[in-house]
């Protein structure tokens, strides 16, 4: 029977990489990714002279090539005379339009939900349950088939809104079109404008937007260093000192400043001819599937946000309740922020799961980077692999950057040993 050597002082030899249990691990692994990565070589070998083959070498100048097709959902310029790639582009910005919107009102959603979910009141309990249960246990392709039938059968057209006999009206003091094309909203014009910037030589990005940003992002980190001394303060001498109306003038005053500066004022859809002009033109298709995936997601977000709560400690309650905070306060104060550390983990993968599954947007005719790259770009020029595998990079992409910027705020709000 072969011996295993362990002592430290023997001569290195060859066969000490399978018998010696200080390299066998080493020398599996490295045996094992050599195997991995001469299959990965042969594969990738075989299919590029399979397509060599058939005249259809890996190529990506397609990308160069007119797209010749519409997107009818966009946030940037873009005319059927505009290369694949930038089509391509458009559909990855409303892949991300969809996801941000999606997530924000799914953790809004679902925080509120799962927070109903413990409430003593036996019937919002109940409600939400049904809620929870009904969303969970149907696939999310059904639930924005559902919605988007409910938006074209049920809202009214455009016609609705025009003459003294109209059926229908504006909304929010006559400033939304809620119809079964879909929704207009008021867009933000500037009467005294900076332009635009040219980036790339591919896009353009408004200066205003651009400036209002950077204050707003100002007066939020200033807020933030206001708080931050207050905590300072309160650490060092016992007293909190009132700064909530400091924060709240950081953010709010300087913004409004260069809003009136820039002459901010509303562009408000109108009707004209068959439908309306002017304002954001939010298409059904993007409601739809923002509602559906937001609510379907936000179904399990509330099972997280439960979980999180129910793993707090009952004494922690008890105690916040001893000291005379109330219900409300206990929950903001004491239970959510150390349910956070309970809940971010398995709301990276929801998040996750929301933003693939923004990929069914094709089921409604919503064009995000599926049904551009994925879909009428891949038909026209007869390019599946290349544009699989684009595909996959992007949302590879996506995920890998959702899940660092999760990652770095779980780190943050993680209990750190001393």
């Amino acid at each position: 029977m072969a011996m295993t050597s362990e002592m430290t002082g023997d001569r290195f030899r060859l066969s000490m990489l399978i018998y010696d249990t200080r390299y066998r691990s080493q020398t599996i692994q490295v045996v094992a990714m050599i195997g991995f990565m001469l299959l990965a070589a042969w594969l990738i070998t075989n299919t590029v002279q399979n397509l060599s083959a058939l005249g259809k070498p890996i190529d990506f100048s397609f990308l160069g090539e007119p797209a010749s097709y519409d997107i009818n959902q966009r946030l940037l310029e873009y005319t059927s005379r505009d290369t694949h790639l930038r089509a391509s582009v458009l559909g990855l910005i409303n892949t991300l339009l969809v996801a941000a919107m999606g997530c924000v009102t799914a953790t809004i959603v679902g925080g509120m939900v799962g927070i109903l979910r413990l409430s003593r009141n036996w019937l919002i309990s109940r409600l939400m349950a049904i809620y929870v249960e009904g969303f969970r246990n149907v696939p999310v392709l059904l639930w924005i088939i559902l919605v988007m039938a409910l938006m074209i059968e049920s809202l009214p057209a455009p016609r609705a809104f025009r003459g003294e006999n109209a059926t229908a009206s504006l909304q929010v003091f006559d400033s939304v079109a809620i119809t079964n094309r879909g929704v207009y909203i008021p867009e933000p014009l500037f009467s005294r404008g900076l332009g635009d910037v040219s980036v790339f030589g591919a896009f353009s990005i408004s200066l205003d937007l651009i400036v209002f940003l950077a204050v707003l992002g100002a007066g939020i980190w200033a807020a933030a260093w206001v708080r931050k001394r207050a905590d300072r303060i309160q650490d060092s001498t016992g007293v909190r000192p009132v700064t909530w109306w400091q924060r709240i003038g950081l953010i709010v005053i300087p913004p409004v400043i260069v809003l009136t500066a820039l002459g901010f004022q509303l562009g408000l859809p109108a009707l004209k001819g068959f439908n309306f002009a002017g304002g954001i033109y939010m298409r059904n298709s993007l409601i739809a599937l923002w509602l559906a995936l937001s609510l379907y997601t936000a179904a399990f977000i509330a099972e997280t946000v439960r979980g999180g709560i129910l793993a707090i400690s009952k004494g922690q309650t008890e105690a916040a309740a001893a000291l005379g905070l109330r219900p409300r306060r206990i929950m903001g104060l004491v239970i959510l922020p150390q349910a956070l550390r309970v809940i971010i983990p398995p709301l990276i993968s929801q998040y996750l799961n929301l933003t693939k599954n923004s990929s069914l947007a094709i089921a409604v005719g919503y064009m995000d980077i599926t049904g551009t790259l994925g879909g009428i770009t891949m038909n026209q020029t007869g390019r599946e692999l290349e544009c699989i595998l684009l595909l996959m990079l992007c949302y590879l992409a996506l995920s890998l950057g959702i899940s660092a910027v999760l990652n770095w705020y779980n780190e943050r709000v993680k209990l750190k040993e001393r």
